[in-house]
């Protein structure tokens, strides 16, 4: 399903596609849009996947004035998508006034599609703000098993509606889904960045998630994707209240990956993170000549680091350890690693050194499921997953849901 010959566009194109497993996107809306956009112009990008989700959010809002709800949601949903996929290029800080515009449509757009499936609303108090998310419930006014569903780097609550909250729901679990600093709204709209010591964020959407009576606080779940596997895993070291953690993949200290893939010389690799960081510039000015790198360490990773150079977001990201808490984490855990996946690379690392009960489970090629959060066979991990977890918590489901 290739859309694009440029790398970075494709991988942005992707986001849309592997969603229409869950009803997220359409093939056909996005070639349609993939074929109004030349080369590398970020701007036509941004303006043509654009224009396809305001035609979408058209569709869904002609269904939702004649009280059709069913199809107004899909609609609405699907328009989010391409409203989040269309902001990929303009990442950055300050952030760009499209961006902050489109974002309103993406929020606009899925929140009419929860409300018309009757997704409940929920604050958190943080700081000087309140996280806003959405407790998916499989049954009303029913205690059941609950995830707290993690989001990653560049994701938001929206696309983890796909990734987490539907397969929960078809098999009886209620799903919690809310971005922390640096994710979604809080970046945007709050200017909230992302930190290391992310059981300051989960310890207050726990106990807040807990007066809700539809939660059984026997079976709490915690489960994270992408850089979320770190974040959960951090989250949840040395809460009594999480029963199973779920890592997708599993996340070990980012100096250690750091060491290993930066392109510094030993001497430089090895003195991390005590380095100025005008001794890194040189070695990261070739590096970031890759337009792909170029985005994920200046427009993505400076921005919601709240930094002002690669070489000092290299440095916040070294304070992002496991290490220090792991001997915490004494819950049931499920570690996820793929092929080709460089964020998987010390997944075993983590596993061998969780002390309580754990299983490991790698996905392949051989499977169609190697690359980033099995993209192309997100199936794949889902039915290991929630297998796993159905027979951690003993919650059995006997028959689809929907």
């Amino acid at each position: 399903m290739r859309l694009f010959e440029d790398r970075l566009f494709q991988q942005f194109a992707d986001r849309a596609l592997m969603t229409m497993t869950g009803g997220g996107a359409e093939y056909g809306e996005c070639a349609l849009t993939a074929s109004r956009i030349t080369g590398r112009d970020a701007d036509g990008w941004h303006r043509e996947w654009t224009a396809t989700a305001d035609m979408v959010a058209e569709w869904g809002a002609r269904s939702d004035d004649k009280g059709h709800a069913v199809s107004a949601a899909e609609a609405y949903h699907r328009a989010s998508t391409y409203y989040r996929v269309a902001n990929f290029p303009l990442f950055g800080s300050p952030v760009d006034p499209r961006l902050a515009e489109t974002f309103r449509k993406e929020f606009d757009a899925f929140g009419r599609s929860a409300e018309l499936r009757r997704l409940r609303p929920m604050e958190v108090p943080y700081e000087d703000v309140e996280l806003r998310g959405y407790l998916c419930l499989a049954a009303k006014d029913e205690t059941r098993p609950t995830v707290v569903a993690v989001n990653g780097y560049d994701s938001n609550l929206h696309e983890m509606y796909w990734s987490h909250a539907i397969p929960a729901l078809k098999r009886g679990y209620h799903c919690l889904l809310m971005d922390g600093p640096g994710q979604g709204r809080n970046l945007i709209e709050y200017g909230l960045h992302i930190r290391h010591d992310w059981e300051h964020v989960l310890g207050p959407i726990l106990k807040r998630l807990l007066t809700y009576g539809e939660v059984d606080p026997d079976r709490l779940v915690v489960m994270g994707w992408s850089f979320g596997g770190y974040l959960a895993s951090r989250g949840v070291a040395g809460d009594p209240r999480v029963k199973a953690l779920v890592v997708d993949p599993g996340q070990w200290d980012q100096i250690d990956l750091l060491r290993e893939e930066a392109p510094f010389p030993d001497e430089i690799k090895n003195a991390l993170p005590d380095v100025d960081p005008a001794d890194l510039a040189p070695y990261l000015e070739p590096f970031l000549e890759d337009r792909v790198h170029r985005w994920q360490l200046v427009q993505r990773g400076q921005w919601i680091h709240g930094v002002d150079s690669p070489a000092e977001y290299i440095l916040d990201l070294a304070r992002y350890n496991i290490s220090e808490v792991v001997e915490e984490i004494t819950c049931p855990t499920f570690v996820g690693a793929t092929e080709a996946d460089l964020l998987s690379a010390r997944a075993g690392t983590f596993y061998a050194r969780l002390p309580g009960p754990k299983t490991f489970r790698a996905f392949t090629r051989a499977e169609g499921a190697a690359g980033h959060c099995e993209l192309w066979n997100r199936s794949r991990f889902t039915q290991q997953a929630f297998d796993w977890l159905s027979e951690t918590l003993r919650w059995p489901v006997s028959r689809p849901l929907f």
